[in-house]
């Protein structure tokens, strides 16, 4: 006999039962991403990086059979859209002048992460009742709206028939590894323009006398968290005002984690000024973090882009996933994506507006990647040099 069970925590379950459905390849190395791994929510939790006071209140969805877990799914409630990188602020305003309230709201999402994954977790036979159920609750609980962000393809397509769901289409920039030797092959592939300009970007970048060097596992200190959260701090108070992370969130990323994280730090000396945090999958290197206490000429390129192809291409990754937004990705070989969502409006007046933007909005984010695509930095017809 089956039953789903809403938990007010992720430390009330098993870490070995939550990934027996969150990532069971990892019983055969590394899971496809690692952000829905026990470990990796969980540090989110005890670091106070979500929990009271932030606004992403964890309950986790679960349903079992005979006390195994069949599938489950992150879900939270959430008072505020911070964090989630599909943006909905203009839904928020909208609903509130028209006299009802949207937050609270639910959301099933990697806190703080804008990378494609697997959102219903388990056998994709269970989807839709874990989908439904989530509806059930809002609708219950007289919440404004369930999200489901930065799914799969495959899961918005296979929910997006379920009644009043919407589905929204954004993009973001990827870059894939055509089974490159190395980097140079990589440029051999651009447009002698583009390749110009990454070349004298390294060499900039490279003429500051910085030592760069790209660590993981146990090569990450202490010494380098430290630094990294002073790199942190500064992007977080320029870009959102407030750092999501806590400094022991990457305590507990170090504790549980040093083995799928590559940081690319950038020394002066012995000291470490400039660094970029990436998490390792499968197959994709997702890159998340970037900060800085000294500026230099494209540092950032260097770390953040290029590093992350050297390395990808030597551990032969297939992609580079480099997060949210970014069209100056493009002219460095990243190309425009689709990213899927799947959302639940309970006013059906507001769904049904909601509803039309978003059918506009797929239009346009499509003709928008066919643009981009074809100025993308790839040679077309001419000869390689």
């Amino acid at each position: 006999m089956s039953d789903l069970t809403l938990h007010d925590s992720l430390s009330e379950i098993a870490a070995a039962d939550w990934d027996a459905v969150a990532a069971p390849e990892q019983a055969e190395g590394r899971p496809r991403d690692p952000f829905t791994t026990h470990r990796f929510l969980a540090a989110l939790e005890a670091s106070g990086s979500t929990g009271p006071g932030t606004g992403w209140q964890a309950r986790p969805l679960v349903l079992r059979e005979d006390g195994r877990i069949l599938a489950a799914t992150p879900l939270y409630v959430k008072s505020h859209s911070q964090g989630e990188y599909i943006f909905d602020h203009g839904w928020a305003d909208a609903l509130d002048r028209a006299g009802g309230r949207y937050y609270p709201k639910l959301q099933i999402a990697v806190p703080f992460t804008p990378a494609t994954g697997r959102r219903f977790l388990g056998d994709a036979a269970h989807r839709e009742t874990l989908w439904q159920s989530a509806i059930a609750v809002a609708a219950q609980n007289r919440l404004s709206s369930v999200h489901a962000t930065f799914c799969t393809v495959d899961e918005a397509d296979a929910l997006a028939g379920v009644e009043g769901t919407l589905h929204r289409v954004t993009q973001q920039f990827h870059w894939e590894n055509r089974r490159y030797s190395g980097f140079e092959e990589f440029l051999a592939d651009l447009s002698s323009r583009k390749r110009k300009m990454i070349r004298k970007e390294r060499e900039t970048a490279r003429a500051s006398g910085l030592a760069i060097r790209a660590l993981t596992g146990d090569q990450i200190e202490p010494r380098h968290w430290d630094a990294f959260w002073a790199f942190y701090q500064d992007t977080g108070n320029r870009k959102w005002g407030r750092p999501y992370l806590t400094r022991e969130a990457f305590a507990r990323f170090h504790e549980t984690m040093r083995d799928d994280m590559l940081l690319v730090l950038a020394f002066n000396g012995d000291r470490p000024v400039a660094g970029a945090l990436n998490f390792i999958g499968r197959d994709t290197l997702f890159g998340r973090y970037w900060g800085c206490i000294e500026d230099h000429p494209c540092l950032h390129f260097e770390l953040c882009y290029y590093q992350a192809i050297d390395w990808a291409i030597a551990q032969g990754l297939q992609r580079v996933e480099a997060g949210a937004q970014g069209e100056h990705k493009l002219a460095r070989g990243y190309l425009p994506v689709e990213t899927h969502s799947i959302h639940w409006i309970a006013d059906r007046s507001f769904r049904a507006a909601v509803d039309r933007y978003l059918q506009a909005e797929r239009r346009a984010v499509g003709e928008e990647i066919d643009v981009l695509t074809a100025y993308g930095p790839f040679r077309k017809c001419e000869a390689r040099e």
